[in-house]
């Protein structure tokens, strides 16, 4: 299978319109190497026609034209992208349905936690439905579900203690993650943007050969350090890298052919292509997402 990562940043991108932090002032000014990137989502096919989305960020439309295989054919409207696989209800997963309103209808697998929150919470869906139809396909964890061409997903639930703001914060499948498999060649890839305790899902890693997993803050007090918020990384729901029981450590135990960090915060210093941090991240053998990177898995 082809990944396309379409984007590699939290919510609000990198740089952030409304942020001076260290990076954001960097990748602005050019003082030190570093990329700007959009919000996290990637692209998945099993070859290279057909697309299937992960995550529909709030630049998704900068995304589909900065990729050729999912522009139109010559004299049509329309994109080889067939349907949409929602991790969560954030705005910054799902604000990009909307934008694919011209689209003429849209395919959305989502667990009914995420779809309660779409219809009841934000109304993103009922909005959304008033412009083009929208056909709803109902994520079950742990249920095998068949794609195309021999590409199938199979969802996980993450246990999450993040706030809700819409729902039932207790309801199971308010986080997932998707483990999509190559039937073929037996190749599996596993995305996994947000996850609060990789100790609840490191079953669902096994035997994969790439992972995509999430690379929100660099240390759990990263924002309240920086006085840019009142919570940790883990009260939002993303287990920093560093640290002890941090993600670097815990994955570097893995035996993965290949490990990226995707969706990482504005005030992430992995982001800063010459810091320690990012140093730190490759001597342990993981990789940090750029817009327009491409795996074949």
């Amino acid at each position: 299978m082809w990944v396309r990562v379409l984007g590699s940043a939290a919510g609000g991108g990198f740089p952030q319109w409304n942020c001076a932090c260290p990076p954001c002032r960097a990748v602005r000014d050019g003082s030190r190497p570093a990329r700007p990137r959009t919000q996290s989502s990637i692209a998945v096919s099993p070859d290279r026609r057909r697309w299937f989305l992960l995550n529909a960020s709030p630049d998704v439309h900068v995304q589909i034209e900065s990729f050729p295989a999912l522009h139109p054919a010559d004299g049509s409207r329309g994109v080889p992208l067939e349907t949409v696989l929602l991790t969560d209800a954030e705005l910054d997963s799902t604000l990009g349905l909307l934008l694919l309103r011209e689209g003429g209808g849209l395919v959305v697998h989502a667990t009914e936690a995420t779809r309660e929150v779409l219809y009841d919470g934000t109304g993103l869906l009922r909005t959304l439905e008033a412009y083009c139809p929208v056909t709803w396909r109902p994520v079950l964890p742990g249920a095998d579900v068949p794609l195309a061409d021999g590409l199938t997903y199979r969802a996980f639930d993450v246990p999450t203690t993040k706030r809700a703001r819409f729902g039932a914060g207790e309801a199971k499948g308010r986080v997932v993650g998707f483990r999509l498999t190559d039937e073929r060649s037996g190749r599996a890839l596993v995305h996994l943007p947000a996850v609060q305790d990789l100790t609840a899902v490191r079953d669902q890693l096994e035997d994969c050969s790439c992972l995509l997993v999430d690379g929100t803050c660099w240390s759990d007090d990263e924002l309240i350090r920086l006085g840019l918020a009142g919570r940790t990384a883990r009260e939002m729901g993303h287990l920093p890298i560093h640290g002890p029981g941090g993600s670097l450590e815990q994955l570097a135990a893995l035996r993965i052919d290949r490990m990226v960090y995707i969706h990482m915060n504005n005030t992430n210093p992995i982001l800063l292509e010459n810091s320690p941090e990012r140093r730190a991240v490759e001597q342990h053998g993981l990789e940090v997402a750029v817009d327009g990177m491409e795996i074949e898995v």
